[in-house]
Parts: C-alpha cells; sequence; structure tokens
C-alpha cells in the first residue's frame, strides 16, 4: 500500500464561510489558517497547496482580548531613516478590521510560495454580505 501524495490534478478545494462577530481575532485566525492550508485534511500533503477557500463575513464585529487595542500597534518601515508609522489597533479595528485579520492569518501561514498562494485564497467582507454566493460555501463552525 502507497502513501497518497496530492497533486495539482487531483486536489479539490471547497468554500467556506466564516462569520467573525464576536470571535477572539487570534483563535480566528488559526482556525481561517488551518482552512486555507489545508491541514484539516485527510489528503494534506506538505509540499503541496491543498487549502481551501474561506469567505470571512462581519470582520468589523470580532474582539480582541485584554489590553490589545490600546497597547498593541501596527509597524511599518519605508526603509528610510525616519520612516517608520506606527498605527495603534484600536484606530486600525475602526479603520481598517480587514487588514488587521489578514496580517493575524498571514503570520499563521508558512512563509514561502505555499503561504502566498493560501493567503490569496482569502476573501474578508466587513458586514454580513458577501459577493460569492454563486461559490455555494459551507458554514464552517467549530
Amino acid at each position: 500500500m502507497s502513501t497518497f501524495m496530492a497533486n495539482p490534478q487531483n486536489i479539490e478545494r471547497k468554500w467556506y464561510l466564516v462569520d467573525a462577530e464576536g470571535k477572539t481575532m487570534g483563535r480566528l485566525a488559526a482556525d481561517v489558517a488551518t482552512l486555507l492550508n489545508g491541514k484539516h485534511k485527510v489528503t494534506y500533503t506538505p509540499h503541496q497547496d491543498c487549502g481551501d477557500f474561506v469567505i470571512v463575513t462581519n470582520v468589523e464585529k470580532m474582539v480582541l482580548t485584554g489590553k490589545k487595542l490600546d497597547q498593541k500597534f501596527y509597524r511599518t518601515h519605508s526603509g528610510f531613516p525616519g520612516g517608520l508609522k506606527e498605527v495603534k489597533y484600536d484606530r486600525l479595528m475602526a479603520t481598517k478590521p480587514e487588514l488587521a485579520l489578514r496580517l493575524a492569518v498571514r503570520g499563521m501561514l508558512p512563509k514561502n510560495s505555499i503561504g502566498r498562494a493560501s493567503l490569496n485564497r482569502l476573501k474578508l467582507f466587513r458586514g454580513a454580505e458577501h459577493t460569492h454566493a454563486a461559490q455555494k460555501p459551507e458554514v464552517f463552525t467549530k
């Protein structure tokens, strides 16, 4: 009996719908990263991109625990002297909650071409409405 190895011809991708309302950002990001990576499947193969598509709705209603809204920063640097920009998470969550969740999920994916391709299958929406009804996504509950 041989071990099953997935290849691009026999990978089947599903669409999952995740509701972020009232969920903690880190735990939600861990579940989404697992779906994007394909580790929930029996046919998971580490060297192949066998993950699924994930639609996350109500991103603006997810929560951060503790004092993270006041103490945590989103930092970017331009590479030039004095080019550091900092934004507190309370402002980031008010203006761009999709970016906050995308960064959390990106940190939990592998740092290679498979991780970058997986992140392209993540679809984030602020409200309850999404534009992927034609794909007939399954509701993901954990």
